[in-house]
């Protein structure tokens, strides 16, 4: 590539100089390329530890002058062809005129002038977004693709100079962290090491320190374990690759690739080492954590953060924290945890001022609400800039929020009165929700208030005695806390609103409180009429999902009345049904039907709505899908937990397999479906508080206070009945609401109750002995197990695979196992190196393990060309497309990993029959596409013309590859009707006289029978497709040891068919047929006698014939009478003479008799005849002159798989070649090292440059 024009030291001892004139020189890497002794392994080691860009660049060209020491930098390459191509271009194009110059100062400024002209050219066509990456970091891409053999698709995310510990000994390379892979490379006096993990096999991947490993990376696959140490900045690569691996098991999940974001600000000074991909993952990583801490929306970005201190009104102090700003929130943490946080939606803002700075209030800024609160923030360093932002943000929102009416209530969902609210006109009985199941009348209240208050029994609060003082206690204290620290989404939240929350939230305030804190208020207040679109669009329509959902319905908390009763019920059926439509990836789970019965209890339907979203994609990501792989994970991290806290017990639980058991039901129903619900529901309000924290805290206190009777338990069973005991009696003192009879409570009560225990006193235990647990920290423990819990899916999937497949199909459990990592590793690559469909489009994951993946052509292509034991050389992408079509049954251009391995086993086993018959089917249609072959459909319609019913070429059939499942027996029988009379004639007596149940009986037992095909199914083979067999097998034959024998074979076996073929037409003829209409040109050409010895007619290649080698074709140089195919000859019978027409009953199994013939001269093509057919005719015998090009194939020729095979098996060397086993395993290996890249470390010794 050319290059801007840099000076550069005189060549030093590194280069040595290649070709030189009077201007330029052309130079060589020291080392690169033979030889370089042990200077070459110097400049080598260097280079790698060094980074120098002579790695990529082993070639460059410098501009120099006679009296000048300063060289230019002009051009580089990467190999010597093309650094000779810019060689030869400044010799024609530069050398005359620069000779003309007589100052060198001119010749230097117009060579740099001319240079910086070609890159410009250059460049003018290039993407924008091509020029973000720095230099450096560019130079670093191409080092990583040439080194590895990436693809253009592959992109870099960074780089590291690291040590990679093989054995004991550190080896100094550098890591590549790229989207998809890690791959590391040392070379190190002549030792190199090289290796290439993908993100989606990684196992494990921590960070830790032992003396063995100083400060190390531990990376594990399901093969290896390695380590990387003695890295600059530890922290920020560990970070890196926790990322890239997420985002691999996302892929494996969801089949999502990752797509960057071109919508992120470019910085005004970009780094010289960081990539725009690097900006994204860490503008990713800040938007996660910003979303997860103020439970805002996921697309909510991150524009910016600063220190800052944030006046409280409500102690009258200054708190150190951290403002946080994006496009619709203004957010401030304090530097201690519970201290305080605060949420300003901007579309709340009403003014935001700078106000009088003084040495006691440095740069304050005050922004004031709707709510006519006032927030005061100090000590901004850059307050002016922050002011803008804000200002460009505030500008941004619409003019007139859509939500603006709804948001008026009294200070954001402050006013208690929601039936006089705007915020249900989308749920009024008006809108499209009043029309369902025709209860208009009974959904308006269900529509704008939570059902609780519709079936609750209306007693006065005064009449509950202490329950009902308790609770008018618990309301004015949340009024006290909403007068000091504010109300709605503006709220200052401190540790005190987590004690409010601990001692119970009252049930009037409970539905408001918890839209509030699970940040659900806020996308319900940015898309009105969302919920009511959804459920006008999902009415009436039918799923898999609605019909999970019926059958759910009435198992949601049955034992409470306001389920009991048709309205709660289509009520929950609304907002499920709105939900599967909402999210077709999850759909409808199990378990979602019981929370979202308790939170229509306390909010309206489109409250429940925006709660269960909030639920399902923000708190408890991937807890409900199909793989239930977020509850797998939380359940990895209670056990894990349970080691560190409960050493005892962990142990006696893993051997009684009890936490895997109790862990998915009472993290997916967040205990409501094994503790009463006046209990449960407490701990939920803790949920939409604290997060997962407070369910893995409780879980840990219920186990806890269990232990001693857990130790004692000798089985599962046991200790499942001692904790179900144990939460049926988890009470509530203080509900107001009548108290709900616990279903599970109701089946297990046994004579001798167990003590009842408070809620709120378990609640206690679980934050005074395990309130350690941190938020960051379950992330971590998160992130570990998820990789752990995703391969483990994996694995399982790749056992329900392989043992879903047949076992005849002959290849052994390790086998079909290593070909489902290569297949599903070909279906992940179109994830990342692009393909004609999305991967997303290529798996379901609603479909069998058997048929999730799935490959498209060119993908096959590339895993046949590796695997298949028929290897063809040039011709092998032919073959492999033939071998797709087959195999795609239901043509939608995609094969699954079933079919895969049905056509890899017709390859590899069988008899010598079956092979062949693969073979045979490959050169048929659909194999043959009409691109191959147009005269096969000549041939077709000549076959289905005639009266003799012969099956058509193009019927598609792969039971040849399964065995295992029965051919159509209509079919078969209309078949076998048409051909033999005696079908018909029982068919005739099964119409008079009625059969008795044997009958019947033969008849099922014959429809139950494994119907394999036979080689009298087969459909003939034409001329054409004919010429394509022998084409295959000549390829095929191009590197076996035994080639010239087999050519020798061949092309007596082809040169026998030909002329049974040519033979059998003449008895194939319909009656009433002149021969002219067989084949006009036999009127004015002589017929030849019939060769002597056929093998002649195809003389094999000769050994060093290299047009032989390519695949036989024809020398170019022969006379036409040396390379013309013999004519046709008759037996005996004389040109012109007439046919005598046969039955196909007479000939089909007569070999004798049916169709042997040679090609006529005037029935082949030349395009025909390819390079890599061997068709070479002996001396000519006859004044026949070959035709010219033009002619047609010969319709009318054609020959069957029994002949085929006859003939085949008259020659050992063809059998034997056929015959041949050949291990997969071998293959598989190769393949895994082109596929995956995952290179052992690979030790090379140089010893060519040592020599």
């Amino acid at each position: 590539m050319w290059l801007g024009p840099e000076e550069v030291l005189v060549a030093n001892a590194l280069w040595v100089t290649e070709r030189a004139n009077p201007f330029f020189v052309l130079q060589r890497r020291r080392g690169h390329g033979k030889g370089g002794g042990l200077t070459g392994l110097l400049v080598g080691t260097l280079d790698v530890v060094l980074d120098s860009s002579a790695r990529v660049a082993p070639y460059r060209i410098l501009h120099q002058t006679q009296d000048s020491q300063v060289y230019w930098t002009v051009a580089c390459g990467s190999s010597r062809k093309e650094i000779t191509k810019h060689w030869e271009w400044l010799e024609n194009n530069l050398l005359q005129t620069l000779s003309i110059f007589d100052n060198e100062e001119d010749i230097t400024t117009f060579v740099k002038g001319k240079i910086h002209g070609i890159i410009a050219e250059e460049n003018k066509n290039l993407q924008p977004q091509g020029d973000e990456d720095p230099g450096k970091f560019k130079e670093a891409e191409l080092k990583m693709r040439k080194q590895f053999g990436m693809p253009e698709g592959e992109k870099l995310v960074n780089y590291y100079s690291c040590s990679y510990w093989k054995g004991h000994v550190p080896r100094q390379g550098w890591l590549y962290l790229t989207v998809n892979h890690l791959c590391f490379y040392s070379f190190l006096l002549g030792k190199e090491v090289s290796l290439v993990v993908r993100w989606v096999d990684v196992t494990r991947l921590e960070k830790n320190a032992t003396l063995l490993f100083p400060e190390s990376i531990r990376v594990d696959t399901r093969d290896q374990e390695l380590f990387f140490s003695m890295f600059l900045n530890i922290t920020e690569t560990f970070k890196l690759m926790e990322q890239l691996a997420n985002l691999a098991m996302r892929q494996l999940l969801d089949s999502e690739g990752f797509l960057e974001d071109k919508a992120l600000p470019r910085p005004p000074q970009p780094h010289k080492k960081i990539s725009a991909l690097k900006r994204d993952l860490d503008a990713r990583a800040k938007n996660e954590c910003y979303q997860a801490t103020f439970r805002l929306p996921r697309d909510e970005r991150l524009d910016g953060h600063t220190g800052c201190t944030l006046w409280t009104p409500f102690n009258k102090v200054h708190i150190p924290g951290q403002m946080f700003i994006s496009s619709n929130y203004i957010c401030f943490a304090s530097k201690e945890e519970d201290a305080c946080h605060l949420i300003i939606p901007l579309r709340e803002v009403t003014i935001v001022e700078k106000a009088d700075s003084s040495g006691v209030l440095p740069s304050p800024l005050s922004i004031s609400t709707k709510s006519k609160m006032t927030f005061l923030f100090a000590n901004l360093k850059d307050r002016d800039f922050l002011v803008q932002r804000i200002s460009d943000f505030l500008q941004k929102m619409p003019s007139k929020q859509p939500g603006s009416s709804r948001a008026a209530r009294k200070t954001s969902i402050a006013d208690p009165a929601p039936e006089s609210s705007p915020a249900t006109q989308p749920s009024s009985p008006t809108s499209p929700l009043g029309g369902h199941q025709g209860a208009c009348a009974q959904e308006a209240p269900t529509a704008s208030q939570g059902l609780l208050k519709l079936f609750q029994r209306s007693t006065p609060m005064e009449d509950l005695g202490a329950k009902g003082a308790k609770e008018k206690m618990k309301e004015e204290s949340w009024n006290i806390h909403f007068f000091e620290f504010g109300r709605g989404m503006c709220m200052y939240r401190t540790a005190r609103t987590r004690e409010l929350v601990l001692k119970g939230i009252p049930e009037s305030l409970r539905g408001e409180l918890w839209l509030l804190f699970s940040g659900a208020w806020n996308e319900m207040v940015t898309h009105p009429g969302y919920y009511a679109e959804l459920v006008e669009k999902s009415t009436g329509k039918y799923s898999l999902a609605t019909e999970e959902i019926e059958r759910d319905l009435h198992r949601s908390m049955p034992e409470h009345p306001a389920f009991q009763n048709e309205l709660g019920i289509a009520a929950l059926r609304r907002v499920l049904t709105a939900y599967a439509f909402r999210n077709p990836t999850i759909g409808y789970c199990q378990a979602m039907n019981i929370v979202t019965s308790v939170l229509l209890l306390y909010g309206s339907e489109e409250e429940a709505f925006w709660l269960l979203v909030a639920l399902c994609e923000r708190m408890l990501p991937d807890y409900y899908n199909t793989r239930v792989v977020g509850a797998l994970v939380d359940q990895g991290i209670f056990e894990e937990l349970t080691r560190d806290f409960l050493p005892q017990l962990s142990e006696k639980m893993q051997d009684l397999g009890v936490i895997s058991s109790i862990s998915l039901s009472w993290f997916l129903t967040l205990f409501l479906s094994v503790m009463p619900f006046e209990s449960a529901v407490v701990i939920v309000d803790c949920f939409f508080y604290e997060g997962i924290k407070v369910i893995l805290q409780v879980a840990l206190a219920i186990l806890d206070a269990n232990m001693e009777q857990l130790l004692g338990c000798s089985d599962e069973g046991e200790a499942m009945t001692v904790l179900g005991r144990y939460l049926d009696n988890v009470v509530n003192k203080q509900s107001v609401s009548p108290p709900i009879p616990h279903l599970h409570a109701l089946l297990t009560s046994g004579d001798k109750p167990p003590e009842e225990v408070d809620i709120f006193d378990l609640l206690k235990v679980s934050y005074e002995k395990f309130s350690s647990l941190r938020a960051e920290d379950i992330e971590q423990m998160r992130f570990k197990q998820r990789l752990k819990v995703i391969q483990s899916l994996e694995d399982t999937a790749k056992r329900s695979v392989v043992r879903a497949i047949p076992g005849d199909i002959g290849f052994s459990i390790e086998e079909l196992e290593d070909l489902y990592m290569v297949f599903k590793a070909k279906h992940l690559a179109s994830q990342y190196w692009g393909s004609s469909r999305p991967a997303a489009v290529r798996r379901d994951p609603s479909l069998p393990y058997l048929e999730q993946y799935r490959i498209d052509v060119n993908q096959f292509q590339e895993l046949f060309a590796s695997l298949t034991p028929w290897a063809c050389g040039s011709h092998t992408p032919v073959l492999a497309g033939r071998m797709f079509r087959l195999l795609d049954e239901n043509k939608d251009s995609l094969i699954n990993f079933k079919e895969f391995v049905t056509g890899m086993s017709g390859m590899y086993h069988g008899d010598l029959t079956e092979k062949l018959k693969v073979l045979y089917k490959l050169h048929l249609p659909p194999a043959l596409s009409p691109e191959e072959a147009e005269s096969a459909l000549e041939a077709t319609h000549y076959f289905t013309e005639d009266s003799s019913s012969e099956a058509s070429p193009l019927t598609s059939d792969l039971d040849l590859f399964l065995p295992w499942e029965a051919q159509e027996a209509l079919q078969q029988d209309e078949r076998e009707g048409a051909r033999n009379e005696d079908v018909q004639e029982k068919r005739e007596e099964k119409g008079t006289s009625p059969p008795d149940y044997r009958h019947y009986l033969r008849m099922w037992a014959k429809e139950k029978e494994v119907q394999k095909e036979t080689i009298k199914d087969l459909p003939k083979m034409n001329q054409e497709q004919f010429i394509e067999l022998c084409k295959t097998l000549y390829n095929m034959f191009s590197e076996d040891p035994m080639e010239q024998d087999l050519y020798h074979a061949i092309a007596t076996v082809a040169s026998l068919l030909l002329r049974i073929g040519e033979v059998g037409k003449r008895f194939s003829a319909r009656p009433g047929r002149k021969p002219r209409d067989i084949a006009p040109e036999e009127d004015e050409l002589p017929a030849p006698d019939l060769p002597q010895n056929p093998a002649r007619e195809l003389q094999p290649p000769a050994a060093g014939d290299p047009q032989a080698k390519a695949g036989g074709d024809t020398h170019p140089g022969k006379a036409p009478q040396e390379s013309q195919v013999v004519g046709e000859g008759g037996g005996g019978e004389g040109r012109g003479s007439p046919s005598q027409p046969l039955s196909d009953d007479e000939t089909k199994d007569d070999l004798s008799m049916s169709s042997y013939s040679v090609v006529s001269t005037g029935s082949l093509q030349c395009e025909d005849l390819a390079d890599d057919t061997v068709l070479v005719g002996g001396e000519a015998r006859s004044p026949v002159t070959t035709p010219h090009c033009g002619g047609t194939v010969d319709t009318d020729w054609s020959i069957s798989f029994e002949q085929i095979l006859a003939s085949i098996l008259t020659e050992s060397v063809l059998v034997n070649f056929l015959e041949k086993k050949v291990d997969i395993g071998l293959k598989i290996k190769d393949q895994k090292k082109v596929e995956r890249q995952f290179s052992t470390s690979s030790d090379h010794e140089q010893s060519a440059a040592l020599g």
